[in-house]
């Protein structure tokens, strides 16, 4: 009797270590849990100050346009020299910008005055069908015929005699970019005889 008296004291006894034991396991269990979660809970910091990340290159100053194609020689064709110009006008960043293309029509002064407005619109429209073919929207571009009314340059010599050179100086087309909308002021609508997107067919000069 007295043994088992002595067995059951010595289990008491050990109950309580191992209880102890298992105590300490769970709380390194739990600061090793926490430790982890800590150091997930940190977000990795960049180790770049902000006075050396690059700066975005700066875009280009856009500015309008002003191109003058001459049809001098080439009546109301539009030829090699002429599509070279064209070529270069393209190129320019203030193209793709996609602001507002004014082309105008011009002659000289020989023949009447309605057969001039036809060939100065014949000569603007041929400048825009081929900006049509380079992928220029149609509703970008506006044609406006002038004729003889607006001269670069005096079709006649200061005696009064015919000057050809001048004259096929004035066989022109110009062509103007305007920068995209609110950037510059609209321009005006010429109101000095020019003729705009509608003109009847005649007998070209």
């Amino acid at each position: 009797m007295l043994a088992l008296m002595v067995v059951l004291a010595g289990c008491n006894v050990r109950e309580p270590a191992r209880d102890n034991a298992a105590a300490e396991n769970r709380s390194i269990l739990a600061e090793d849990d926490g430790l982890a979660n800590n150091s997930a809970a940190e977000a990795p910091k960049s180790i770049l100050r902000p006075e050396v990340v690059p700066d975005e290159p700066e875009k280009p100053e856009l500015k309008p346009v002003d191109l003058v194609v001459p049809f001098g020689a080439s009546g109301l064709k539009l030829d090699d020299a002429g599509r070279k110009l064209l070529d270069e006008m393209l190129a320019n960043a203030t193209m793709a910008a996609g602001g507002a293309i004014t082309i105008s029509g011009h002659t000289d002064t020989r023949g009447n005055d309605r057969d001039n407005l036809v060939a100065s619109r014949k000569r603007a429209e041929a400048v825009r069908d081929y900006l049509l073919t380079k992928g220029v929207p149609a509703g970008r571009m506006t044609v406006i015929a002038f004729g003889e009314t607006r001269a670069l340059v005096p079709n006649a010599k200061a005696d009064g005699s015919d000057d050809p050179e001048a004259r096929a100086k004035n066989r022109r087309v110009e062509v103007h970019v305007a920068l995209p909308a609110g950037t510059e002021p609209a321009a005006a609508v010429p109101d000095n005889g020019a003729v705009e997107d509608s003109i009847v067919d005649s007998k070209s000069q």
